[in-house]
């Protein structure tokens, strides 16, 4: 095994190349190696395209260039920076042959086995695969280099990927111009060093799991507050002006102060809780956006360039994120609260999205979120959502819980067309006539569920208990909502609906429930946005009720 010890060794990440051509032959066994590699349920699934173009070529080099730049902003120590500005991270123009290694995920569309774990199965052979074809060129004595630094979305889009194509990254292809003294460039480079041995522990005891089992019957008591009610309507209608006449803002102060129990209501510390978590049902096309857009978005809240940060600043309002099961592995000091259960559901399509335990996981999860935030004062809380796919999930939860078809509760969530809408209402009503199990509420919401979903469920139940405003946003939210009334009705008492979203069932749901949505701006971008932007309209309710002047006060008549 000399040999390949050797080859494994002197495989390099290779970003410096010679102008020699790289022969047809050489490409052939590599891919042949590369089709050799392991995969998952005999899926087949890794894909392959060549670029010689010099005009494809220099498209993803701009693509690479302005990433790279957002890469330069993450660190602040100035020497490291600099450092990062030197390395040669890539070579795509240079380089004689471009490879992108990819994966169809519409492989996931049947019954796969070794996916019902993880469907990141999939993406894992395609893996395998890239390293068998880095193995089998550095053996014919050439290299390869991973470029991964690209926004994956874009690259899809300039390149015409198919919908279901999801590429590994760009691989470059050539003659190797050096070794870098026989070990990583980085490491010769200064940038890190490479550990000596494997970091391998053995593991000999287990660790049981406790995880309490979800109670869906309320234990709450709504008391009879006859006297406090009839004091705070007086106040109301003592105020300067016509009885009623403020409309929506009397009853949100009446609201408000019946939920803080008493007469001078103050909105403390207002917190808004995105939870994120990727479905598998996106798997099958029911959205116009790839899944890795949940990563990115989640990203893009932590480095506060999401409308909802835009809109939380703007009105003062603490901002947290929750991966509550994105298909990432986020950086463990990420600016996130880590309630990940998996990394993405299963296809309801096939299977279960989450077990029975991990359903009790989720109500528990939501329960600890809401409460640490209760922990810091606040007594207002809205509920914002992330995760492509997750209006699927939603309506087919819709339907089930309140009755309505699924043509009545499916929309274009993303903006799917006309097509990819009735593909997505096909889809969902062969996964509805798919379930053979009970018409009971747990084993539905965990046979269709999203995590998301179902933690803002626990979180909303909680923030009932803990005697917080909740705010409600557009239709997945209100789903969430949903599931928490069927469990606890009583929570309506606490709940504010902020907005009515364009997503074609949101109305209806709106009205199943008997609310009354405070905003009506065709908004369908989710994030928790229409909390945001209805918030100012429950602070000017605060402010009439403790700061107007009652007739009384003002020396003015009544009627």
């Amino acid at each position: 095994m000399t040999s390949l010890d050797d080859i494994l060794k002197s495989r390099r990440d290779t970003r410096h190349f010679t102008t020699d051509e790289v022969p047809d032959e050489v490409i052939q066994k590599a891919l042949q190696a590369g089709h050799w590699a392991p995969s998952v349920g005999l899926t087949d699934a890794t894909r392959y395209y060549i670029i010689k173009s010099d005009e494809v070529k220099c498209a993803i080099k701009n693509l690479f260039l302005d990433y790279n730049k957002k890469a330069e902003e993450l660190t602040d120590n100035p020497e490291q920076k600099e450092l990062y500005k030197s390395l040669k991270l890539e070579a795509i123009e240079e380089a004689p042959i471009g490879l992108i290694i990819a994966y169809d995920r519409s492989v996931l569309n049947q019954f796969t086995i070794g996916t019902i774990g993880s469907n990141e199965a999939v993406k894992f052979s395609s893996v395998c695969a890239a390293q068998n074809i880095w193995l089998s060129l550095t053996e014919q004595g050439y290299g390869m280099g991973w470029v991964s630094i690209l926004n994956y979305f874009q690259f899809k889009k300039i390149l015409d990927l198919p919908e279901n194509i999801e590429p590994l990254g760009y691989f470059c292809i050539g003659k190797p111009a050096t070794n870098y003294g026989n070990q990583p460039m980085l490491q010769q480079l200064h940038w890190k060093q490479k550990s000596e041995t494997a970091d391998c522990k053995e593991i000999n005891k287990i660790h049981p799991i406790n995880i309490s089992d979800f109670d869906l019957k309320p234990s709450s008591k709504v008391e009879n507050k006859t006297d406090f009610n009839t004091l705070l309507q007086e106040k109301i209608d003592s105020k300067t002006k016509p009885v009623g006449s403020l409309g929506t803002l009397e009853t949100l102060a009446f609201q408000m102060a019946s939920i803080f129990e008493t007469l001078n209501p103050k909105i403390i510390n207002p917190n808004i809780v995105v939870f994120a978590a990727d479905h598998g049902i996106a798997n099958h096309g029911v959205s116009d956006y790839p899944q890795d857009v949940t990563r990115q978005m989640v990203n893009n809240f932590m480095e506060g360039g999401a409308a909802i940060n835009v809109f939380c600043k703007q009105n003062n309002i603490e901002l947290s994120i929750v991966d509550s099961g994105v298909n990432y592995d986020f950086p463990t000091n990420a600016k996130l609260i880590n309630a990940k259960i998996a990394k993405g559901t299963q296809s309801f399509l096939h299977v279960p999205a989450m077990s029975e335990t991990e359903l009790n996981l989720c109500f528990e999860k939501g329960k600890s979120i809401v409460e640490n935030i209760a922990k810091t004062g606040s007594n207002c809380i809205g509920f914002g959502e992330m995760g492509i796919g997750n209006t699927s999930t939603a309506s087919v939860l819709m339907s089930l819980l309140t009755g309505f078809s699924i043509e009545d509760c499916v929309g274009k969530g993303t903006g799917i067309n006309d097509e990819k809408l009735l593909n997505k209402q096909n889809i969902l009503k062969k996964a509805i006539g798919n379930y053979s199990g009970q018409a009971e509420l747990k084993q539905q919401i965990a046979h269709f569920g999203g995590f998301e979903i179902i933690q803002m469920a626990g979180g909303m139940l909680t923030a009932y208990e803990n005697k917080m405003v909740i705010l409600v946003d557009g239709f997945i939210c209100s789903v969430a909502y949903l599931i928490a009334s069927k469990i606890n009705p009583d929570i309506k008492r606490n709940a504010i609906f902020c907005h009515c979203s364009a997503e074609k069932a949101h109305q209806k749901l709106l009205d199943y429930l008997g609310a009354k949505p405070i905003l009506n701006l065709d908004l369908r971008l989710g994030e928790g946005t229409g909390c945001a932007v209805a918030f100012p309209i429950l602070k000017s309710a605060e402010a009439f009720l403790n700061e107007m002047a009652s007739f009384e006060s003002a020396g003015v008549s009544r009627k």
